[in-house]
Formats: structure tokens, C-alpha cells, sequence
């Protein structure tokens, strides 16, 4: 692999795919200067023209600029298909699959979880966040959020939360191979339920706890065959899963913060925030577990390219993929987001063991596409008992 080459790529995704302001009166004045044809052809990740047979396309955009995602609807071939929504999911999946392998290669070439995971995964959020606030001082980019301090304090156990999944997840994947660790971390419906049920007080069907024994099944089925088998990723894992669990229950609480979501001004603006409070309380642990031996670190990082260029790719994957993700899962559906993250674990996991060369056992897969299985029945159980009792 290039990994020069790696990076301009991913610097060129990520650029197409973030630099809007959803609503901004700056993207509006932008694109009514835009010629017909060459809003047209605008990168499919802005907000840009929604064509219509009874509308001019200029009209189009100034409609498309208010929206969070642009749908294109028309005769002909593509009529009823909102083509933006399916090139969000592509480069969702896209941006998931080459973080998972940039990560790799860089923890790898640092020494695994003897070496540097803590400080990489720190990085990666640096990087997140440098380019977050470049999306806002850059002009025409993206809106500033107009929080207050009580705002930020608020934001704190997401952020947390947010840091030490990312953390833990990242430790994991340098212990084991990154096909068992997302087929652990696919196991975070059972984390969510303990938590919704015991924690939070949100009761959870009979019918989703009788999804979570086949849940673990699939995951204990795929750990027996699993080469890469160490214990430090699979309690990493189930960390991170447990972190997880907690930031979704921490960030729909946040969100009924009243007026919070205006003062934000986008979900990019949401996980732009998320990032930069996460990275700074991820440094103490940093210090505290590798603190001793950053110089090591740093001269590796200025003397080998695969860490230092594969670090930033993975970065800036991170960052894309999880915006795009939240945007994504916002314009759709319950099942439709659990289909979506459904295939998305399958592509990495098989995607990634292929390019890795990890063990794709048959025991292993079987093991895998019952706890995926069972995670997608876990989504839509209650939607579809629903259906049978209204029929």
C-alpha cells in the first residue's frame, strides 16, 4: 500500500464529505451563484441541486440548501431514488472499512498493545478535532455552534463516554484480530439493554432479552476458533461496548437539553464537539499508561511512515465515517439504520480479514452471523411484534 497516497485520498474524501453548513445563510448565498450546470455537477457530499421535472434547477438548490441531506427525485431511471442517501451509506461503509485498516497497520507498526494504542487512539481524535475546527474557521465551511460553558459541562459524559469506547476499542483492536473485535463489539445490544433496564430505567421487552442468549452464543461460538484469541481483546471490547451503552443513554439525555440542539446548529457541529472534549480527557490516561515512553513514540512517528501516515488516514477515517453515520442513520428508519449497521459489520469483518490475512474459520464466521444475527432480531423485534398485533 501507498500510504502517501492513502492520505490524500482520505484527506480528499473527507474534505468533499464535510465541508457544508447545513442551513448556513453563507452555503445558501454560495450555491444561487452557481450556474445551473455547475451545481449539477457539485460532489455528491454538499448540499446540493434536488432536481425536479416541474421545478429549474436553480430553484432546486436554494430548497436543497435548507435540508440536512439532499434527496434527488425525477423521472427516468433513478425516479424515486434518493441518490445523496445512497452515497451516504457508501462512504459510511467505505470510510468504516479503511479506518479499520489504517488503525491496524498503525498499531501493528507501534507495537501492538505493547506499544503505543492509548496515545494512537488519542491522536486520531486530535486529528478529528483539528479538522473540525477547521471546518469552522474556514470560509463558507461550516457555521460556529453558539454553546455555553453550562452547555460544554453538560456535554462532559458524552464525551467521556464517547473517549474511552474509542479508547477501549482501539486497545482491542491492537490485542486481536480486527474481525473478533467487531464481532465482540456487535455484541453492545446486550451492554445497552442491562444498562436501559437497570440504569436508566427504561424497561426493555421480553422479546429483545430473548434475543441477547443468541447474541452472546454467536460471539462465544466465534471466540473458540478465533487464532488471534487474547483475552486483553476481548475484555477491551466488552469495555468499549459497556461505554458505548452508556454514551447512548448519556446523549439522548443531553439532547433534551432545552434549546441545545439550536445552539449547536448541525449534528457535524455535535461530533465536532464531541471529539475536541473527548481528546482532551483522554490525555490523562495517556500520560498515565504511556507517559514514560512518548519520545519512543515520537521518533517512531517522525522516522516510519506507516505510523506516522496511516495515523493521520485513520484519523480523518474516524471522524468522516462517524459524521456520515450519524447524518446517514438520521434520514432513515429504525430498521432501515439496523439493516445498515447489519451489513456494515459483515463488509469490515470479512472485508478486513481478507486484506489482513486474519482467520476467517468457518466455525468463526458461523459464530459471527449468529451474533449479527441475532443483533439485527434484537432491532426490529419490537417493531415487527408491533405490526402483528396491529394486523
Amino acid at each position: 500500500m501507498k500510504f502517501s497516497l492513502s492520505v490524500i485520498v482520505v484527506s480528499l474524501g473527507a474534505a468533499s464529505a464535510f465541508a457544508f453548513n447545513s442551513g448556513s445563510s453563507q452555503a445558501v448565498a454560495s450555491f444561487r451563484s452557481t450556474q445551473k450546470g455547475a451545481a449539477l455537477a457539485q460532489p455528491a457530499f454538499k448540499n446540493h441541486v434536488q432536481t425536479d421535472d416541474s421545478s429549474t434547477a436553480l430553484a432546486a438548490t436554494a430548497a436543497a440548501a435548507n435540508s440536512d441531506a439532499i434527496k434527488t427525485r425525477g423521472g427516468g431511471a433513478l425516479g424515486g431514488i434518493d441518490i445523496p442517501l445512497m452515497l451516504y451509506f457508501l462512504f459510511w461503509y467505505v470510510g468504516n472499512y479503511y479506518y479499520n485498516i489504517t488503525n491496524k497497520l498503525a498499531l501493528k507498526a507501534a507495537g501492538g498493545s505493547a506499544g503505543f494504542p492509548m496515545t494512537i487512539s488519542a491522536l486520531q481524535l486530535a486529528v478529528g478535532a483539528i479538522y473540525g475546527i477547521f471546518l469552522w474557521l474556514a470560509p463558507d465551511a461550516r457555521e460556529k455552534p453558539t454553546v455555553t460553558m453550562d452547555d460544554i459541562i453538560k456535554m462532559l459524559p458524552v464525551a467521556f463516554c464517547f473517549a474511552g469506547a474509542h479508547s477501549a476499542s482501539v486497545f482491542a483492536l491492537s490485542a486481536g484480530a480486527v474481525s473478533f473485535g467487531q464481532i465482540v463489539k456487535a455484541a453492545e445490544p446486550a451492554f445497552a439493554a442491562v444498562l436501559s433496564q437497570f440504569v436508566y430505567n427504561k424497561p426493555v421487552s421480553k422479546a429483545k432479552w430473548l434475543c441477547l442468549p443468541v447474541i452472546i452464543g454467536g460471539v462465544i461460538l466465534a471466540s473458540v476458533k478465533e487464532l488471534d484469541f487474547a483475552v486483553s481483546a476481548l475484555v477491551s471490547a466488552c469495555i468499549a461496548n459497556l461505554f458505548a451503552a452508556f454514551k447512548g443513554n448519556e446523549n439522548k439525555k443531553l439532547m433534551e437539553t432545552e434549546g441545545l440542539k439550536d445552539r449547536m446548529g448541525s449534528v457535524g457541529n455535535q461530533f465536532a464537539l464531541t471529539t475536541i472534549l473527548g481528546f482532551f480527557m483522554s490525555l490523562p490516561f495517556v500520560f498515565l499508561r504511556e507517559g514514560n515512553k512518548l519520545g519512543e513514540f515520537v521518533t517512531l512517528f517522525k522516522t516510519n511512515p506507516v505510523i506516522s501516515s496511516n495515523l493521520i488516514a485513520s484519523g480523518l477515517w474516524f471522524y468522516g465515517y462517524n459524521e456520515l453515520a450519524t447524518m446517514t442513520l438520521k434520514k432513515t428508519g429504525a430498521v432501515t439504520q439496523s439493516v445498515a449497521n447489519t451489513a456494515k459489520r459483515v463488509i469490515v469483518i470479512v472485508g478486513v480479514a481478507i486484506v489482513l490475512g486474519e482467520s476467517l474459520d468457518p466455525i468463526k464466521m458461523l459464530g459471527c452471523s449468529i451474533g449479527i444475527g441475532g443483533v439485527f432480531l434484537y432491532s426490529i423485534i419490537d417493531q415487527l411484534l408491533a405490526k402483528k398485533k396491529e394486523a
